[in-house]
């Protein structure tokens, strides 16, 4: 059975959280939240922000989260930024699964009492909500841009990238 394209999970609906009464929900593909230099505060801050409200699916934060720390590690090295993913996927996706090939209107009811299993989680973002935070050099400022854009192209909303000032820790 194929995986349903994310552009069905996009639109938030009702929130579906509550794990202990769910019989086997899958992990998160995120592996990291922080990446690169953890110690050290940068002065120049960028964060990537999501304009529209929308549901992220674990797969496309993953993908998005692999674009910009590949990209970073390559051009910038890896004690040179440091990368932050600020949201959890929360919110479980259910999915009503269809029986496919011959016979299969026979064996599946269809739509009656369609509620879904369970198959991944997303999380859910509100317009203009932090997804990503990094911290580089000023030296390295145009390949942070760069990296937040790759890793903005994986996701289904609208992005913008915002500029920080200051040496505020990243939290």
């Amino acid at each position: 059975m194929t995986r349903k394209p994310g552009s069905m999970y996009r639109r938030w609906e009702r929130p579906y959280t509550r794990r202990q009464y769910m019989g086997g929900v899958p992990g998160s593909k995120v592996v990291h939240y922080d990446m690169g230099n953890l110690q050290e505060e940068f002065p120049v801050r960028l964060s990537l922000v999501i304009k529209e409200p929308c549901q992220i699916r674990h797969t496309a934060l993953e993908a998005a989260r692999v674009a910009a720390n590949r990209f970073l590690l390559k051009q910038v090295g890896r004690t040179n930024f440091h990368l932050k993913l600020r949201v959890f996927p929360h919110h479980v996706i259910r999915e009503n699964k269809q029986a496919t090939g011959a016979g299969a209107d026979r064996v599946s009811s269809g739509m009656r009492r369609a509620f879904g299993k369970a198959v991944g989680t997303a999380a859910r973002i509100e317009a203009g909500q932090k997804l990503f935070t990094l911290g580089v050099p000023p030296s390295y400022l145009n390949d942070a841009k760069v990296a937040l854009t790759r890793a903005g192209h994986k996701l289904p909303s609208p992005i913008q990238i915002v500029m920080e000032s200051g040496l505020e820790q990243i939290r």
